[in-house]
């Protein structure tokens, strides 16, 4: 048995959830009109755009703050994507691997990072990363080890160090780290 290289998949849906937030500011700043509905859901709403498709209201109309009607979530992703297919291409693709991620799904995560079109977006780097890295981003999907316990572990110590204002003594410093772990 070896060792097997594993990107957590948190940090996957990091890298690949920073390209519709870079592409929507895009967007928004080459609209000229920043009272328009669009722009006011990309402003205020973008939240819906990281969302798990499957999740989104199709059917129960809500009150859009700031754009200040009543709209499904569906309806306001659509108003957008319908006008602007270059950030259809990149929410897609997002929803691609998060989907695949999710469901742990190997040959769907394969066929989003493959049948991948570039399309002048952050998406595109993000994308190509992952390729590069294939076989630690197809070992996240297979085994279930992820580094999160560690990282809560390493913000548990740092917010310690910070609450103390210091030690004086290391041992001391140690043995109340060790208290935290228990």
């Amino acid at each position: 048995m070896y060792a097997r290289i594993i990107i957590d998949r948190f940090h996957i849906v990091q890298l690949v959830g920073r390209a519709p937030g870079n592409a929507r500011i895009s967007l928004m700043k080459k609209m000229n009109d920043c009272h328009c509905r669009e722009y006011k859901i990309l402003k205020v709403h973008w939240r819906l755009f990281h969302k798990d498709s499957a999740d989104l209201e199709a059917a129960r109309s809500v009150y859009l703050r700031g754009v200040n009607e009543y709209m499904t979530q569906q309806n306001a992703l659509d108003l957008i994507v319908k006008n602007h297919p270059q950030f259809e291409k990149v929410c897609d693709a997002y929803q691609d691997v998060f989907n695949a991620l999710k469901k742990k799904n190997r040959e769907r995560l394969i066929d989003a990072l493959e049948n991948y079109r570039r399309s002048g977006q952050n998406m595109d780097t993000a994308i190509s990363t992952l390729n590069k890295n294939m076989t630690a981003v197809l070992n996240s999907v297979e085994y279930d080890f992820s580094n999160g316990p560690v990282e809560g572990i390493n913000r548990r110590i740092k917010s310690l160090k910070c609450s103390c204002f210091g030690f004086r003594n290391l041992d001391n410093f140690r043995k109340r780290i060790a208290l935290i772990r228990i």
